[in-house]
């Protein structure tokens, strides 16, 4: 295989043909159904559905196939097979549903408006995940201009991860037999340390949440009147976070929260934090002369990856401050994110949350914490020397560095339910998601040269796994 070649067709691929249906892609407000109920009738994601199919479509791969699978009442799911020289499936994941606009973007860029800023595309959905079916296909396409072989590739682009993957059980159980056995599992929905190696993940956490309501009375009352009689409900919200969170160090004290770390997952963490540095909290958007929790590296880096975090994520009965008047409010709503380590049963935490929040309520009032998403970490299998091998070698060839390895704070559901239905396949986990890209928040970016370089190692050790298969 020419390296170069390749690098020059994938860059060609990206600038001739991908980048403006992506930028078509960012226009539409395609959130999942988690942010968009009515999702079926605005009509957003078929319109993305159409707009990826017919952009597939015109690539031509030798033997390509593209169909898009519905359920009733489940979001689309599309197709592509791509037959290969061997019966082995790889099979390749990505998604195109998008999280809510979200405020804060900077002065001249919207979620919805695709701005092309030297080396950075803007735009929700860019980097997460409306990158991962022009990287998967253009990196097939690579190895077909030069007649590489390579095995049968599937490609799975979903339309619910940003929900928690509700819908991709259904599709999974009913393709199983039509997959055959899954060899070699890439995704292309995480993130990256830096932008100057290929970074592989090795570890996700899971994600339980949920709403507490905290109720004292049936309606607002005057402060003045009640204030020291009545007990506010902020106060036993906070009562309540005490039982799970501390405070002080915003440690979580739910023991089926908390697992031993891997001696492994601790060495890549002193490896990360060495190509890392400062770099792991000074690329967040501080304000003022704000702190991370910690100073050391290596413990940050498995803070995010290996240990339980609470978020407050939203909230309902405090009023905007413009019409906060005198009055002692009758409840308070918080939304609850929980990232829970790999290893951890989300079930069984979100069970022990229920308990621990809505036993004895302080005062007697009415609390109620209700589960709406509980999905498992889950941590990767050993790679086996071929591909620890090839991945290196792609790194070195395509960004001038070794590959690195780190656990990730995200959650991607359709990894541990691959795990568990192909426990011999081999896993390469990767993205473009690295520093200040903010795929949740305002200013999302994707690094285009980054996502050139993942799209030339994705070719490279699809084409490395042909050899290994061909040898063994």
């Amino acid at each position: 295989m020419n390296n170069q070649q390749l690098y020059t067709y994938i860059e060609q691929q990206w600038q001739d043909s991908a980048l403006s249906t992506l930028k078509s892609y960012i226009e539409i407000p395609n959130k999942s159904p988690l942010f968009d109920q009515d999702w079926q009738k605005n009509g957003h994601i078929e319109a993305a559905i159409k707009l990826i199919v017919n952009w597939c479509n015109q690539q031509m791969l030798e033997g390509q196939s593209v169909q898009v699978l519905r359920l009733p009442g489940r979001t689309p799911l599309l197709v592509i097979e791509i037959p290969g020289a061997l019966d082995q499936t790889v099979l390749l994941y990505g998604h195109l549903d998008k999280q809510p606009e979200m405020a804060g973007w900077h002065e001249g860029l919207e979620p919805w408006t695709p701005v092309e800023l030297g080396d950075k595309l803007y735009g929700r959905g860019s980097a997460d995940d409306g990158y991962a079916v022009f990287s998967a296909l253009i990196a097939i396409q690579a190895l077909q201009n030069q007649r590489i072989p390579h095995a049968r590739c599937v490609i799975i682009i979903e339309s619910s991860e940003e929900s928690g993957s509700p819908d991709l059980p259904c599709y999974i159980e009913s393709l199983r037999p039509w997959l055959k056995q899954v060899d070699l599992v890439i995704c292309l929905d995480s993130g990256c340390g830096d932008y100057q190696h290929l970074w592989l993940t090795t570890s996700l956490r899971g994600l339980v949440n949920g709403q507490l309501q905290v109720q004292i009375l049936k309606e607002g009352v005057h402060s003045g009147s009640a204030g020291g009689i009545v007990p506010s409900s902020f106060r036993i919200m906070r009562m309540l976070l005490d039982r799970i969170e501390q405070a002080a160090t915003g440690t979580i004290q739910l023991p089926t929260c908390n697992v031993p770390i891997p001696t492994q997952r601790e060495q890549e963490a002193d490896c990360a934090a060495a190509v890392l540095g400062q770099q792991v909290f000074l690329d967040m958007p501080w304000h003022g002369a704000s702190q991370p929790v910690n100073q050391q590296i290596k413990t940050l880096l498995l803070n995010r990856a290996w240990r339980p975090a609470l978020s407050i994520t939203g909230c309902a009965g405090l009023p905007e401050l413009a019409k906060a008047g005198n009055v002692l409010r009758p409840e308070t709503t918080l939304q609850l994110s929980l990232r829970i380590p790999p290893m951890c049963d989300a079930k069984k935490v979100g069970v022990e949350l229920t308990d621990i929040l809505q036993s004895t309520p302080p005062y007697g009032a009415t609390v109620k914490m209700t589960i709406q998403q509980a999905v498992s970490g889950w941590q990767i299998p050993e790679a086996a020397d071929w591909l620890q091998q090839a991945t290196q070698q792609a790194s070195i060839l395509y960004f001038k560095q070794p590959a690195q390895a780190m656990g990730e704070g995200g959650s991607i559901p359709f990894m541990h339910m691959l795990g568990a239905l192909f426990p011999q396949a081999q896993f390469m986990i990767t993205g473009v998601l690295g520093p200040q890209s903010n795929a949740h928040g305002p200013n999302e970016f994707l690094h285009l040269p980054t996502a050139k370089r993942v799209t030339a190692c994705v070719a490279h050790v699809l084409a490395q796994h042909f050899l290994q298969v061909e040898e063994s």
